[in-house]
């Protein structure tokens, strides 16, 4: 039996003064380290506004080229910084409540530092997102080499975007989308079954809840990438359609609908690339 269901919360419980205050701070410290991430996405994506128009009609992000003098690790390096700040400032909000909840039950079940472990709890999620960022890495500067090697398979990528756009949509329909999901909106009956005491367990909690959440929203994350990875009005766009999946009553049938869009987007990018190629 876990330790959850051996010193359950009730969370409709009025807080005390000592657990208000305690919150109180939590939020500060959680609104505190969102808005440097924003600043950090905000001024990244500033820096790499613009691209290399390509064969085919479509334009490289800066985000995928490496800089004069850069080693490919530096280049590494500032895509995976870059690549942190904006998970963090597109997903606190919507993991939020998982996170706050973490805390009651911490100290519920008795923690000591629930504040620190709550800290330990999204290091552990977000520690999945970078995880996530670094396949997203190998996998753009792989396909962004090959193209700026071969015009030919340039040509072929506007067809490549509208297929993965489809398979993005299709995702949004389908039980393991919806399954994650349902782990996503329901954060007491996921810490029910996961939670565990101390700091290694809030690593752990953190990193099982960021596991979901990629299964959750990976797709979302996809189209983004297509979209434009550093551009703020597509990650303001996929951040809300994110946050009203996880939090809005009706969220299950807003991702097959965001899911629907997708796949035309898709099928519109394909047929441009078909009609390019004649």
């Amino acid at each position: 039996m876990s330790t959850a269901a051996k010193a359950p919360i009730n969370p409709s419980r009025p807080a005390g003064p000592k657990e208000f205050r305690r919150e109180l701070w939590l939020r500060g410290a959680a609104a505190a380290v969102f808005v440097v991430a924003a600043a950090i996405t905000w001024n990244g994506a500033r820096s790499m506004s613009g691209g290399m128009p390509m064969p085919g009609g479509w334009v490289m992000p800066m985000m995928w080229m490496h800089m004069p003098g850069q080693t490919v690790w530096g280049a590494a390096g500032m895509f995976l910084l870059m690549w942190q700040a904006m998970m963090i400032a597109m997903m606190l909000p919507s993991s939020w409540p998982m996170l706050e909840l973490y805390q009651r039950v911490a100290v519920s079940s008795g923690e000591k530092r629930p504040g620190l472990s709550v800290a330990f709890a999204g290091a552990g999620y977000f520690a999945v997102w970078l995880g996530f960022g670094a396949v997203a890495l190998w996998m753009g500067s792989t396909a962004s080499d090959a193209a700026m090697k071969s015009a030919a398979l340039s040509r072929l990528m506007p067809a490549a975007a509208g297929v993965a756009l489809i398979v993005a949509g299709l995702y949004q329909w389908s039980p393991w989308k919806q399954a994650c999901l349902a782990h996503c909106r329901s954060p007491l009956l996921f810490l029910a079954h996961v939670f565990q005491p101390g700091l290694r367990g809030a690593m752990r909690v953190g990193m099982a809840h960021g596991i979901f959440c990629t299964g959750c929203c990976w797709a979302l994350m996809v189209i983004q990438m297509i979209l434009g990875v550093m551009n703020l009005s597509v990650m303001l766009l996929v951040a809300a359609v994110i946050a009203v999946e996880k939090l809005w009553k009706r969220g299950p049938l807003f991702a097959r609908l965001a899911g629907g869009a997708a796949i035309a987007m898709g099928a519109f990018y394909l047929v441009l690339a078909v009609r390019s190629w004649t």
